[in-house]
């Protein structure tokens, strides 16, 4: 196991009717005046809304709003929040919604305090050192942003979906989770959701880090966890055992307790984020077809630990004399798996063209580092147009 430094400050309140306690935890962690940033209408008819507005005006605290989030969230909304928040004098952001919407709060949260631009901080130019504090209120599991330090914003100006550098400066104070607000979402939203917190396993899962037991246990039953609460919560938008498993899987997944001492790869991020930044598909959706091709190309790396994730995740018996067959099957029950969820297969089926691979190779060139990536297996500039063709096929 590596040396490491984990700080995860974040307060949970996990539940149903949690959302209550919104305007006490605000004031608790030093806020007087909200910017409430949100997507669309959804938190209205679920609730969420209307129970952190009660909340609120309890607590006396006064609150501007910004609505308009979009999946894949864009520059110009951060930008717009920025500068409402300086004129309105908001001191603390509260996010109602998924990731693209926490992830916009924390991109203004970084951009206040800060005279230049805040995409400075995404391409290096500068580092964060404050931020406003960022409260949350999840409706969608899936990105872990609830209590994660990461943040990925796309830049208008050149169609730049990138990250900003990690810190635990950008790490919400306080995540309020209830399961019983993503009863409502559509089919497509919650499978979206489960197969990016897989993703977010699997791209810590597959490492060349060694002796990383502990760690490996907590990936493969996390995983295991989605793979079991997904169909259930599909099948019924009222169970809340499995939407609870889901929720709190999904910033398992994410805030690095299951990734912390070991390398991580996330090459099939960086492949996806090209698709979502051409063809604006849900991230989860993107994911469920570059990775099993990504899989798929190197396997051959480490045919062990595939099929070691075959036996323990999805039940695949050992081939020990073939454990390259063990491997394989794991790797078909994934995609079979996305499959029942109801997500797509192939570059097509989200709105994809093999004659945009070279383009898509070359906008991955644009950004700073940009080839190699990827800790398993460094991936450089014909790797990724041979992934993008097989998910092509």
């Amino acid at each position: 196991m590596n040396n490491f430094t984990f700080y995860s400050p974040t307060m949970f309140a996990f539940g149903q009717g949690e959302a209550s306690r919104v305007g006490a935890l605000v004031r608790q962690f030093g806020g007087s005046k909200v910017l409430l940033v949100a997507g669309g209408g959804s938190v209205k008819k679920n609730g969420a809304y209307d129970a952190v507005a009660v909340s609120l005006k309890e607590a006396g605290l006064p609150w501007c709003e910004l609505w308009g989030v979009q999946a894949n969230p864009r520059s110009g909304k951060v930008y717009e929040g920025i500068e409402l928040a300086r004129t309105e004098g908001a001191d603390f952001l509260l996010a109602i919604g998924g990731g693209s919407v926490i992830d916009t709060a924390k991109a203004i949260g970084m951009g206040i305090p800060y005279d230049g631009d805040f995409w400075d901080f995404f391409t290096g130019k500068a580092k964060i050192e404050h931020t406003l504090p960022v409260g949350t209120v999840l409706t969608i599991s899936a990105a872990g942003s609830e209590g994660s330090d990461s943040c990925v914003i796309t830049q208008e100006d050149g169609n730049l979906k990138w990250g900003c550098p990690k810190t635990d400066l950008i790490r919400p104070k306080f995540s309020v989770l209830d399961p019983t607000y993503t009863y409502s979402l559509p089919d497509y939203q919650l499978a979206c959701g489960a197969v990016d917190m897989l993703a977010h396993l699997c791209e810590r899962y597959f490492t060349n880090t060694p002796d990383v037991a502990l760690t490996d246990r907590l990936c493969e039953a996390v995983m295991k966890t989605i793979v079991d609460a997904a169909p259930k919560a599909l099948a019924d938008h009222s169970d809340y055992a499995s939407h609870a498993d889901l929720m709190w899987a999904g910033m398992l997944a994410h805030n690095n307790s299951c990734g912390i001492g070991r390398d991580q790869d996330w090459a099939s991020h960086q492949i996806e984020h090209e698709l979502s930044a051409f063809y604006d598909c849900a991230h989860g959706a993107g994911l469920a077809v570059v990775m099993p091709a990504w899989m798929e190309y190197v396997c051959g790396h480490d045919v062990m630990r595939f099929a070691r994730f075959a036996v323990n995740v999805f039940g695949c018996e050992m081939d020990f004399a073939h454990p390259e067959r063990t491997a394989q099957a794991g790797i078909r029950r994934l995609r079979d798996f996305f499959r029942t969820l109801g997500m797509p297969a192939t570059l097509e089926e989200v709105g994809g063209r093999a004659e945009d691979i070279s383009a898509m190779v070359a906008h991955r060139c644009e950004k700073p580092n940009g080839f190699p990536f990827g800790g398993f297996v460094k991936i450089q500039e014909a790797d990724m147009e041979a992934i993008l063709r097989r998910c092509a096929n």
